[in-house]
């Protein structure tokens, strides 16, 4: 019972590692001098008020921008790749063979085994009988 529990954990974790490792993310960081100003992961990042500071300085010919925008970019794997049983080496290949074709015996064979008391039935008790011979076991 707790082996299944176990076992579901893990391939959940595996799943959710090879779907995150072939996630990639752009963070956009939004900086008005030095101080941030917004963090945006999936779209973009808002702009502060430096629009209308720029059209007040533009009214007086001068033209300051304090404010920059950083993205990160964090790639995931790009290229998730198979390789066929002809890209393998004659050894590797040997092996993978043998493995297989064991394993593949071993579970055609089961179905063939004889179970000598399959068709056994015990009888029907109708008393019990250590109660009838007032005989506990300790």
């Amino acid at each position: 019972m707790k082996y299944t529990y176990t076992h579901k954990t893990i391939s959940i974790a595996l799943s959710l590692l090879v779907l995150f490792s072939t996630l990639s993310l752009t963070i956009e960081k939004h900086f008005c001098g030095d101080v941030l100003i917004d963090v945006s992961i999936f779209s973009e990042s808002e702009k502060c008020g430096d629009a209308e500071f720029s059209k007040q300085k533009q009214a007086d010919n001068i033209k300051i921008n304090c404010c920059k925008d950083e993205i990160d970019l964090i790639e995931g794997l790009s290229e998730v790749t198979l390789k066929s049983f002809e890209d393998l080496e004659t050894i590797q290949q040997n092996v993978l063979f043998a493995y297989t074709y064991s394993y593949i015996r071993l579970i055609a064979d089961l179905p063939t085994l004889l179970v000598p008391h399959k068709d056994y039935f015990p009888p029907v008790l109708i008393e019990d009988i250590q109660v009838l011979d007032e005989t506990y076991l300790i």
